[in-house]
């Protein structure tokens, strides 16, 4: 067996087309993102300016703030309040992780609920696990469509979720119980993960650790997401899961890069939108 690939690369590009440039053209205002970046760490810079090339492309007020290391807990809440009352911003993203020295949780939870299109604050991580999102994060979110794109059935299905983060972790399991799967949460403490893996229908991988679930693991026909992205030492970039083995076993698997970090990106779109078309409509 030979995986069919799960191409995220190919979906973000269709979705900001088709589904989140013809709405935004219809708002009175381009919907406004803001992402504040503190430090020099490599791969935030990475991020943050895919981020910042995807909003300019879609036509988006897009605001990039990028401080020093040293910037101070109490200065950063102050810049965060400011764009919580800005009216032209829709969607505020801190990007993580934070220097040391700021409590991350303190500086995620002042993010307004209603601009959180991250979905980190408290308040939307309660609706979601009550099935009634606002803002859904951004990564379970784009694993969630691009299953649906190609028709996965995933209502009484098997599915193991590798990794418990509040970001990608948790909010993933309560998608998949709520689309009727029978979901496992894992983590790097799990006593024998590979008997898991292997009566898992569909894995979804986000542990952080580089080609930690091997090929073999994977049930015949399985569907594969793997959520990581870990930089070896010869300067590639690999998964959570080794692919090339385990794309000999799946039916379905995502690239690594190409699958799930586009898909991120499109749905911080997504969600920006939506904040803007409820904003716009309720003032």
């Amino acid at each position: 067996m030979s995986a069919a690939l799960l191409d995220g690369k190919a979906l973000a590009k269709r979705l900001n087309q088709e589904l989140v440039r013809p709405r935004a053209a219809l708002l009175p205002r381009p919907p406004g993102l803001a992402v504040v970046l503190v430090g020099e760490d490599p791969a935030s810079k990475v991020y943050v300016g895919r981020k910042g090339e995807v909003a300019g492309r879609l036509g988006f007020h897009h605001r990039q703030i990028t401080l020093p290391a040293d910037t101070s807990e109490a200065a950063l809440l102050a810049i965060v309040d400011s764009l919580n009352d800005d009216p032209a911003i829709d969607g505020v993203l801190v990007q993580l992780p934070l220097p040391k020295h700021i409590d991350a949780t303190r500086v995620l939870d002042r993010v307004s609920p209603d601009k959180d299109v991250d979905g980190f604050h408290p308040e939307n991580a309660g609706r979601l696990s009550q099935g009634r999102p606002r803002f859904v994060p951004c990564t379970p979110f784009g694993v969630m469509r691009l299953l649906d794109d190609v028709k996965i059935p995933l209502a009484g299905r098997r599915a193991l979720v590798v990794g418990r983060s509040n970001i990608v972790g948790r909010p993933m399991a309560q998608l998949l119980e709520q689309a009727n799967a029978t979901v496992t949460l894992a983590h790097s403490r799990t006593a024998e993960l590979p008997g898991l893996v292997r009566q898992a229908e569909i894995v979804v991988a986000a542990i952080g650790r580089a080609e930690h679930i091997q090929g073999d693991w994977i049930q015949d026909g399985a569907v594969v997401v793997d959520v990581g992205m870990n930089r070896l030492e010869d300067g590639r970039l690999v998964g959570d899961v080794a692919f090339d083995a385990a794309a000999e076993r799946a039916a379905w698997i995502t690239p690594v890069p190409g699958g799930v970090g586009p898909m991120t990106i499109a749905m911080l779109m997504q969600s920006t939108l939506l904040s803007a078309e409820r904003r716009l409509t309720t003032t």
